[in-house]
């Protein structure tokens, strides 16, 4: 679904303002007229000297936060060469892939400074690819099964495995829960499903195929999938959310505890975003919201998060590249519809690629900056959807280079992808604030 780039006003008062106020009052004695205005000049003074204290002091706690430091550590794999922490909730658990020695990639929990395999549902990969943010012990992710894909079809998974058994098998999503991986039902006629997120009330997100052959997919697709929503049990049950009228396929990557939902909808196409994702949507009360209706591009508009606020973020399209090759981070609020995320600025090569993933409640957003060729992505945070800031620069001692964040819990714990400067493998993370210890 994603498009991962691989490594991998503030108001013065008006000085004049009472003392036009007060010269309206005629009834005024002239012997005192001189120190009323010199009253209100050093009342209007003080105001101004207050406002540029807040300022200073809302400034210096930006900068605060934009340069707070962080621990940052390597998180354990499972002997291969490519591990990625995708997701982190506030009980601190990182969840992700980590790779065998023999290239397949595992479904990862790190937790409590342990490593957990979460094996797959019989087939050689599986991974937790999206936030997942429960703190109940649910992890949501996909795994191959040990059934052939009978029509050949390359699934959204593909892009998440590593080669050569990325495909050539059936995927369902899955839940991991007490311990035990298990399989979620995709709709009726359907073979393939994809599980991204849950709740805290039992609810797990993600899409699935049904039976409909449909004449807008391409490439290897075939069948149509709609944006789904399982109730766990026993048993578990699949529900389909609505699409925006005239679109016929869609995902959903996100839920929150007030079950707002956050995906895309569009047409099936390749069933890896571009023109599925021509509606960036939000899903509440039973509705469907285009919460980016004069997007740029009709293609890519991704929302990959939400926080119990109901602020989202994504990336969006770029008109001149229907592939997806340049994209751009976005925020949305209800109070301030979008907002841009850019990329670092004063870079060279420029950047011009940014992709936002992951938000907590105070608003700071994590991500990835890019150059046009993505020979420099940057793992960046976002406070309060300001400038970004490279994590590079916040990481003291740690010798490994951040090249992308992937999520951020409320403690402020980022964690993604780092690259072993010695080695060129690619390492899962956790990024703790130096405050936090």
């Amino acid at each position: 679904m994603t498009t991962q780039k691989q490594i991998l006003n503030s108001h013065s008062p008006a000085a004049d303002s009472d003392s036009g106020r007060y010269s309206a009052h005629y009834v005024v004695n002239d012997g005192y007229r001189g120190w009323i205005l010199l009253l209100i000049i050093l009342l209007a003074l003080a105001g101004v000297a207050l406002v540029f204290a807040q300022k200073a002091a809302g400034q210096t706690q930006a900068k605060t936060k934009a340069t707070t430091q962080y621990h940052v550590s390597d998180l354990a794999s499972l002997g291969g060469t490519s591990s990625g922490g995708n997701s982190i909730n506030d009980q601190s658990w990182v969840a992700g892939y980590s790779r065998l020695p023999d290239r397949n990639r595992h479904a990862t929990l790190w937790r409590n400074s342990s490593l957990l395999d979460l094996a797959t549902l019989g087939g050689p990969n599986s991974s937790v690819t999206w936030n997942v943010k429960n703190t109940a012990g649910i992890i949501a992710g996909i795994s191959q099964t040990a059934t052939p894909e009978p029509l050949g079809e390359s699934w959204s998974s593909a892009a998440f495995y590593s080669t050569p058994n990325n495909v050539g098998y059936i995927n369902l999503g899955f839940v991991w829960q007490h311990g035990q991986m298990r399989g979620l039902p995709n709709f009726a006629g359907g073979n393939n499903g994809f599980a991204t997120g849950a709740n805290n009330l039992g609810q797990v997100v993600g899409w699935a195929e049904n039976g409909v052959h449909d004449p807008t997919c391409c490439c290897t697709q075939v069948l149509q999938f709609l944006p789904a929503v399982w109730t766990l049990g026993p048993p578990d049950q699949i529900h389909t959310l609505p699409l925006i009228p005239g679109d016929t396929s869609g995902t959903a990557n996100a839920i929150n505890d007030n079950g707002q939902i956050v995906g895309i909808s569009g047409i099936c196409d390749q069933a890896v975003g571009r023109h599925s994702a021509k509606h960036a949507v939000l899903w509440e009360n039973g509705q469907v919201i285009d919460i980016y209706p004069n997007a740029p591009a009709p293609w890519w508009n991704t929302p990959t998060a939400i926080n119990q606020h109901g602020d989202v973020v994504g990336f969006a399209g770029d008109p001149a590249y229907v592939e997806g090759d340049i994209v751009h981070a976005f925020m949305w609020t209800r109070e301030d519809g979008i907002k841009a995320l850019k990329p670092l600025q004063r870079r060279t090569p420029a950047h011009v690629d940014s992709e936002a993933y992951g938000i907590n409640e105070a608003g700071q957003v994590v991500g990835v900056s890019c150059d046009a060729n993505f020979v420099d992505c940057r793992a960046v945070v976002w406070n309060h959807a300001t400038v970004p800031t490279d994590l590079n620069d916040l990481k003291g001692s740690y010798s490994g280079f951040l090249g992308l964040a992937k999520d951020i819990n409320n403690k402020g714990e980022i964690t993604g992808r780092a690259i072993d400067p010695g080695t060129g493998a690619l390492i899962a993370y956790l990024a703790v604030p130096a405050d936090n210890n």
